[in-house]
């Protein structure tokens, strides 16, 4: 009676396992192509942070990117500030990197 009582719990186990999986893998795709800006139909990404620094225990410095254009915002508890806005970027650089390239 034992082994009766046993097989289907096993059977049981195994498919509440892969039901499990299943759920976990649907989450999964739709975190990363859907939710996360990849999207299935393949569109580029319009805006991203390109970098970000902290500059005191509080306050946080980050770059953000939207549509070839970039922003330094300063990110703090009590208020944020735009330090700069409108830095283009041309063919993948800065125009401040051409000009240090100059000098």
């Amino acid at each position: 009676m034992e082994k009766f009582l046993a097989e289907p719990a096993l059977k049981y186990i195994a498919v509440f396992v892969a039901v499990i999986f299943l759920i976990l893998l649907v989450a999964w795709i739709v975190q990363r192509f859907i939710l996360m800006g990849g999207g299935l139909r393949g569109r580029a990404r319009r805006i991203g942070v390109v970098e970000a620094t902290l500059v005191d225990g509080k306050r946080r410095l980050v770059l953000v990117r939207r549509d070839e254009v970039e922003h330094l915002l300063l990110i703090g508890p009590d208020t944020d500030l735009v330090v700069e806005s409108g830095i283009r970027r041309i063919g993948g650089r800065r125009d401040d990197e051409e000009d240090d390239e100059e000098r």
